[in-house]
């Protein structure tokens, strides 16, 4: 039986024989795996977002404080500042920056307060430019260091952990069916050994009663997601909240 990347491979090879020549894609050193991982996510998200109505954007989120606007904001301008990591690689820079230079960083309280045709823009528009921009990424931009606007490095093959991450668990905290037993299996296992490497194993470590708990459990416990998809695990409760 073939594995998933085996898979992932075939279907991308079916993909370029419809499309023909003058079709772009990624570079061939490109993070094959982890762009799957991120642009499977996206369209999960787009599918939960989708399944809203716009008055249903105003109700809380499952994250605290936070209701569903701000989280479709963040979703969509994490994937901007990841197409200027991107941009900033391509382009030789060696730091992200803003289209504009009289534009001001992303601001959520603002963005939250889009209407709803707009926010949804915002999503959809964030995660296309995103795309084109890794396309655009020959196989050395992939490893280029570059400092975002917050101050530290990332490679742009590092921001596909990143989007993965974050449109997957965002879809969950969307809180309208989003379930981390819809993640695929080895983003579980990536999201397990991050959030372990992160935490620091004396802070992770499994009580008994919790040995039998199957990997996405873990993934959405280490997430500090302790009350999502189903009854807390009162032995986890310490572990903050991740914000990817």
């Amino acid at each position: 039986m073939a594995t998933a990347a085996e898979q992932e491979e075939v279907a991308r090879a079916a993909l370029r024989a419809r499309q023909g020549k003058g079709a772009r894609y990624d570079a061939a050193g490109a993070p094959a795996r982890e762009l799957a991982w991120a642009r499977r996510g996206a369209a999960y998200f787009a599918r939960k977002l989708n399944e809203l109505s716009d008055l249903a954007l105003d109700a809380p989120s499952r994250l605290p404080g936070w209701d569903r606007r701000m989280v479709v904001a963040h979703v969509g301008y994490q994937a901007r500042s990841l197409a200027r990591v991107a941009e900033a690689a391509r382009k030789s820079r060696v730091r992200e920056e803003l289209g504009d230079p009289d534009q001001g960083p992303d601001d959520l309280a603002l963005g939250a307060t889009l209407p709803a045709h707009a926010l949804r823009y915002l999503y959809e528009h964030s995660q296309a430019h995103l795309n084109v921009e890794w396309r655009d990424l020959s196989e050395t931009d992939w490893d280029a260091r570059i400092e975002t606007l917050k101050g530290h490095e990332i490679t742009p093959r590092q921001s596909t952990f990143e989007r993965a991450f974050a449109v997957w668990i965002h879809s969950v905290d969307l809180g309208n069916g989003g379930s981390f037993r819809d993640f695929p299996a080895e983003l579980i296992d990536a999201l397990v050994r991050q959030r372990r490497q992160a935490l620091g194993e004396a802070r992770v470590v499994m009580a008994p009663d919790d040995a039998g708990l199957v990997s996405w459990q873990r993934a959405r416990l280490l997430s500090g997601r302790a009350d999502h998809d189903g009854a807390p695990v009162d032995a986890l409760r310490q572990i903050p909240l991740w914000m990817p």
